[in-house]
């Protein structure tokens, strides 16, 4: 008897109505542990002194560096296609999606 070789998986993805419309989001703050990544996705409006969050995304490690991969190659197709991506304001002081670093102490 011979095993056959499971052939590429398919998954039906479902989009609800709610989640076709999409969330609108100009900052993300990204935190972590050694379980998993947090993403909060909100969004900072000009004279609106609170931002809510309007989705939260919780992956594992693994899945995190993935998403990178996944972005950093669509981007680069993007790129390819329509041309660089500028970004604007970039640098310390700016909103948007940029790393927040944590001083972590050790006691």
């Amino acid at each position: 008897m011979t095993e056959q070789q499971p052939q590429g998986q398919q998954i039906n993805i479902e989009l609800g109505e709610k989640e076709a419309e999409g969330i609108y989001s100009n900052l993300a703050i990204i935190t972590h542990s050694p379980a998993e990544f947090i993403i909060d996705f909100t969004r900072v409006l000009p004279g609106v002194p609170k931002a809510r969050v309007h989705a939260r995304i919780i992956m594992t490690p693994q899945h995190a560096k993935l998403l990178l991969r996944a972005l950093e190659d669509n981007i680069g197709k993007f790129e390819m296609k329509f041309g660089e991506i500028a970004i604007h304001g970039e640098g310390p002081g700016g909103f948007g999606f940029q790393p927040i670093v944590h001083d972590e102490k050790v006691h």
